[in-house]
């Protein structure tokens, strides 16, 4: 009877390395919670940016799968990227880096280095990068992070859109669940009672 590695072939594109990457980033955010009212567990993040990419966007690259389900390990946890490049390989690694903000810098210059760098990025990450811009856009209108006002969560659908207008044209059926998610931007004028 033949078995299979623990650690499966990153190169292979099976099912088990995916699922690897899933329980790896399980593991990561086992702690973390999203900020919306329920304080969801964290892991639904990455899960649904793989979702979409495969449902919506019909991504079959197991490494840009798994590149989603990582997308936020680095930045939001103690993960580093020589772990990421000896457990998932150098591509999947690379992409995670690319949709990595620095965390050294303020806020607002890691959202200007966002739509700077948004041109340049490869394809593969410029999938996750429009699956979590998405993902969000869908989160701050349906379960908006506690505390964040009117004005707040428009700000965020204005810069998201900045940021995906200036990535490469990668899924057309991605754009539109973009231009979907962003359709749903919250409207008013932040007056007495909008909030």
């Amino acid at each position: 009877m033949q078995t299979r590695s623990a650690n499966p072939d990153p190169r292979n594109g099976d099912t088990a390395a995916l699922l690897d990457a899933v329980m790896f980033a399980a593991d990561r955010h086992r702690n973390q919670r999203r900020k919306d009212a329920e304080a969801s567990p964290y892991i639904n993040h990455p899960i649904a940016l793989a979702h979409l990419l495969a449902t919506i966007g019909g991504v079959t690259d197991v490494d840009v799968l798994r590149a989603a389900i990582l997308h936020d390990t680095i930045e939001d946890t103690e993960t580093t990227e020589a772990e990421l490049r000896s457990r998932f390989g150098d591509v999947v690694a690379a992409m995670v880096m690319e949709v990595t903000d620095d965390k050294t810098l303020s806020k607002q210059r890691r959202k200007e280095l966002q739509i700077e760098q948004a041109p340049d990025i490869s394809n593969g990450a410029a999938l996750v990068k429009l699956a979590d811009k998405t993902c969000n856009l869908r989160d701050v209108a349906n379960a908006p992070p506690v505390g964040w006002t009117l004005a707040r969560r428009q700000e965020y659908f204005e810069w998201a859109k900045r940021v995906v207008d200036r990535l490469p044209p990668v899924n057309d059926a991605l754009l539109r669940a973009f231009a979907e998610a962003y359709a749903g931007k919250p409207e008013g004028d932040g007056s007495p009672g909008e909030e």
